[in-house]
């Protein structure tokens, strides 16, 4: 035993050498925590001290090769000035460094996820093998930060500048071809053989067969590339890179390729500090604190997830009622996971319908070769349409996605409840109506809650999950154990009208249609909130969604309400759609839609609209600067979170925050609405509100924010 720990144990094998094994105790993955730095410090020591060593492998005891590095530390370390998250940084490239010079060849044995500092683990030997069944990449940049412990150096000696801006700025894992082909491994082997690969490799780098030296030489000097072919790879990179991400919203790869740019002609070690400061200037931006905490309230919303699960008893088959374009892309969702769905409709148009979004999905998967004909097939044959309840008395779990009126899923409920086993849940997929109120005409109403899905199905993660008054522990845990299975994220909410999402939403489009009414332009409002990060400004996403489900919606709200969410006025959205302005599905709505050469709808400003809007302006308009367009817009839409927290129906701002970038796109580099009045600052947030309140409630401070405003409180940890 060379060197023994709890994260990292150093073991002799055969013909002096050595494995050094990442086994992190009583943790499901190895990733580089403090404890873990700690002990790879101590294991390079002890090979530095051992005269027996000849050479090493690297290997992994878990599924996981490494993850990476233990992100739940960031919050704290990025709290701290710049200079000192540089030098914690150098501190740790210190030991690979040391790790990397050590007088014997190196080579990882890559069984797993390599992901960031994982992989930046294997660039520091001289080989790496990889097993058919693991990824490797550098994702740094989803989490508003690039690699840190050497891996922009190394992997631009390793593979070019190109490949590795590519790798790093799209933060995507490449699989074992895909590796092998940019040159960041150098074999791919069967699972079963890797360990035997990578001895191997060792044994040849000893007797001489393999140049191990010049391997490693590559890593410490600087890029062969000329100054030409560095500006030709640079800009070429840059074009590629800024058109996919704004550099405003997502700063990660462009302070990355500004790191690259000034090591690539330097030696390892100086070239590695030059990293270290790119590294600590991200981890000090907003959008750094956004996406690290956005990673961990996913973490921790599937955390939930699985403790609401524990009470779900067995799903072996779902169903569906209603076909069509929902329930098909329901149907798709159970089938593409390898659960078994019946479809249900009263009509053979709508089944077909429904089969047809099914397979217009998978088809398209097909085209892109990320599916074969044979697995479309067999996708497919999971789905079972059809005309009558046969089939229901087995099922587990029925979802109700018919039209949405009350009435007509009442009758719907009623009569299958009456089909079903004693156990089995009922599920309403409504946008607006009350759990409560649906479950008044069942007999079982503790196995009932709403499934809120959203459009398109396969697309959208989030699936709400409602609790009515009378729902059942484990009608809310089977529910959220099927949208899990579903490859959904679950987020349980409690029973209101618009549930969490819709509920935000609403006063968004109010504060939306106000502005119209005092003379905003619609085309300039959806530039500044795209401008500002969301897909679609609001004009372009009511088409989308559809005027006429917005209408409908609006008066579920406003009946609900009334004090913020019924205007005294007429607004654009009504109006246009009392002239049949319905969007996207009838061609106009705030736009008109023209078939582009790819066949998909293409949105132009329409003059008509601009006519048919003087009906509904102010005569003593106004104009309005992007700022306040965001301002006014966002407290209506981040009070209403707030109000969703003060009503107990979301349970944590971790859960708001997903919800609202999961169901309706809120920029991910914002980090949510509570992290975006965190970042404000509470006090700065109250007195925005406090200038707005003149235009209604919707406008005004919760008394949550004053409370927390008063307190100094915030809505995550500052420290």
């Amino acid at each position: 035993m060379v060197y023994q720990g709890n994260r990292i144990t150093v073991t002799m094998l055969e013909d002096g050498i050595a494995n050094m094994q990442y086994n992190a105790e009583n943790e499901s993955v190895n990733k580089f925590d403090a404890e873990t730095n700690k002990q790879f410090d101590e294991a390079v020591s002890a090979l530095e001290q051992s005269d027996d060593v000849k050479g090493l492998i690297v290997t992994s005891s878990k599924g996981v090769f490494i993850a990476g590095a233990d992100i739940t530390e960031f919050v704290g370390s990025f709290k701290k000035p710049e200079s000192e998250i540089k030098d914690w940084v150098v501190g740790i490239n210190e030991t690979f460094n040391r790790f990397e010079d050590l007088p014997f060849p190196k080579v990882a044995a890559i069984n797993g996820a390599a992901l960031g500092g994982g992989c930046e683990m294997t660039l520091v030997c001289e080989y790496r093998v990889m097993s058919d069944k693991a990824i490797i990449g550098l994702p740094e940049t989803q989490l508003g930060i690039f690699p840190g412990f050497g891996g922009t150096v190394r992997s631009t000696r390793l593979i070019g500048i190109d490949n590795a801006l590519e790798l790093i700025a799209t933060g995507k894992p490449k699989k074992p071809l895909e590796a092998l082909k940019l040159g960041l491994v150098d074999a791919t082997v069967p699972a079963d053989d890797l360990q035997d690969a990578a001895v191997d490799l060792v044994k040849k780098c000893i007797s001489g067969e393999l140049d191990w030296q010049a391997k490693r030489e590559e890593k410490l000097n600087p890029v062969k590339l000329n100054q030409l072919e560095q500006a030709m790879a640079f800009n070429s990179a840059k074009g590629m890179i800024f058109s996919k991400a704004n550099p405003k919203q997502y700063p990660a790869p462009a302070l990355a390729i500004e790191a690259i740019e000034k090591h690539v002609n330097l030696p390892r070690d100086k070239a590695i500090e030059v990293e270290a400061a790119g590294f600590a200037k991200a981890a000090k931006t907003p959008q750094a604190e956004s996406l690290v905490g956005l990673f961990l309230n996913d973490q921790l919303v599937k955390k939930l997830a699985k403790k609401h699960s524990k009470q779900a008893h067995d799903i072996n088959e779902a169903a569906v009622l209603g076909a069509g374009i929902m329930g098909g892309g329901i149907a798709y969702q159970a089938a593409s996971k390898g659960l078994p769905i019946i479809m249900k409709d009263i009509k053979s148009e709508q089944l077909d319908l429904g089969m047809k979004e099914a397979s217009k999905i998978l088809s398209k998967m097909v085209d892109r070769e990320k599916m074969t004909p044979a697995k479309m097939g067999e996708t497919l044959s999971r789905i079972r349409p059809t005309l009558n309840y046969g089939d229901f008395a087995e099922t587990d779990i029925v979802i109700e996605a018919v039209v949405e009126n009350p009435k007509v899923k009442h009758a719907v409920l009623k009569e299958v409840e009456g089909l079903v086993k004693d156990d089995c849940i009922l599920a309403s997929n409504t946008s607006t109506i009350s759990i409560t109120h649906l479950a008044e005409v069942l007999d079982r109403p503790e196995n009932f809650v709403g499934m809120h899905f959203f459009n398109p199905v396969h697309r959208m993660p989030l699936v709400e999950v409602i609790r009515g008054e009378k729902s059942s522990e484990e009608a809310i845990a089977t529910t959220v154990a099927l949208a899990s299975k579903m490859g959904k994220v679950p987020v349980v909410v409690n029973d209101c009208p618009g549930f969490l999402v819709n509920r935000v939403l609403f006063p968004y489009f109010g504060a939306f249609d106000l502005l119209l009414k005092q003379g905003a332009d619609f085309v300039h409002v959806d530039k500044v909130m795209e401008k500002f990060g969301w897909p679609m400004g609001p004009a372009y996403l009511i088409d989308v969604v559809g005027l006429d489900t917005g209408v409908h919606g609006a008066e579920v709200m406003a009946e609900g309400f009334p004090d913020r969410m019924k205007p005294d006025y007429k607004g654009a959205i009504q109006h246009l759609y009392e002239n049949e302005r319905l969007g996207q599905k009838n061609g106009v709505g705030f736009y008109k839609y023209e078939t582009d050469k790819r066949g998909k709808p293409k949105k132009v400003a329409d003059d008509a609209t601009y006519e048919l809007l003087k009906a509904t302006t102010d005569s003593d308009t106004q104009e309005f600067d992007d700022q306040t367009i965001i301002d006014r817009t966002m407290l209506a839409f981040c009070n209403e979170t707030v109000r969703c927290l003060e009503d107990n129906i979301v349970s944590t701002p971790s859960e708001a925050d997903m919800a609202m970038i999961m169901g309706v796109g809120f920029p991910p580099f914002r980090g949510g609405p509570c992290r975006y009045i965190d970042q404000m600052g509470l006090d700065n947030y109250l007195a925005l509100c406090e200038k707005y309140a003149h235009l209604g409630k919707a406008y005004e401070a919760p008394q949550k924010i004053r409370d927390m405003a008063a307190s100094g409180e915030t809505f995550y940890a500052t420290a």
